[in-house]
């Protein structure tokens, strides 16, 4: 059973292809309102989980509870109608479509009886939000990659999410770029969207995650907040080595 606060747990998540075990006996929370990190070393399995979370992979074994919902066999269209939305690593934008209308497409997703012109002005209030009002006329091929990451964004919160899965939004921001993608994910939370977002640099996670799962190979390594999980000799030796205090870069 899944207490009101808590929107998303995983028990004993598992998923093998074939004879390789990619995430193995994984259980964690999420609450209300938090922003959770998942990190860990490359082939830890931290985008299987996201596979098996979004339901891009169903589980070989374990449970997953999406506000109070098992949706361990759902279909990804089902969690999205649930009210999980995910914004991929490798954004794949309609490139011929200009940016109001990949996002105006997000928000028509899946809703019987939808119209158009409600749908174009909820696309509008959320490229305001993420900044690419602008660029709204533009087709999708002509962004920058800052602005392909917050059209990704954008397209998410279209969806109507209340639990948000960001897989690398980051990856090739420079600093001053990744400033303003924490900005944007902050804001995303402080408009009542929890949000679970898998990083490999380590002072975007200390300055986003309100707590932290670490995975390696495939099983949970640590969970706590920042300091905690990076204090952990354990998680030290694994993953972090000496590299905590680094710029964003």
């Amino acid at each position: 059973m899944t207490t009101p606060d808590i929107v998303l747990r995983a028990e004993g998540l598992t998923k093998r292809f074939g004879g390789l075990t990619a995430v193995q006996d994984v259980s964690f929370e999420q609450r209300a309102g938090e922003i959770l990190a998942i990190i860990g070393p490359n082939g830890a399995g931290k985008t299987t989980l996201l596979n098996l979370l979004s339901g891009l992979h169903r589980p070989t074994s374990g449970t997953l509870h999406l506000l109070g919902h098992d949706v361990s066999r759902a279909s990804m269209e089902r969690r999205c109608h649930l009210g999980l939305g995910r914004a991929f690593q490798i954004v794949r934008p309609f490139p011929e479509m200009t940016v109001l209308e990949n996002v105006t497409v997000g928000a028509l997703f899946g809703k019987p009886g939808a119209r158009l012109h409600t749908a174009r002005e909820e696309a509008w209030a959320l490229l305001e939000r993420t900044g690419l009002a602008t660029h709204a006329h533009k087709p999708a091929h002509d962004l920058n990659l800052l602005q392909d990451k917050r059209l990704e964004v954008a397209r998410a919160l279209a969806t109507q999410p209340k639990v948000l899965l960001l897989d690398e939004v980051m990856a090739g921001l420079r600093p001053t770029e990744a400033q303003e993608a924490v900005e944007l994910v902050r804001g995303v939370r402080d408009s009542g969207i929890s949000v679970l977002f898998i990083e490999h640099i380590m002072p975007i996670v200390r300055d986003l995650a309100d707590r932290v799962v670490v995975m390696d190979q495939g099983r949970v390594l640590a969970r706590g907040t920042y300091h905690e999980v990076t204090a952990d000799p354990h998680v030290i030796r694994a993953y972090l080595g000496t590299e905590l205090d680094q710029d964003v870069a």
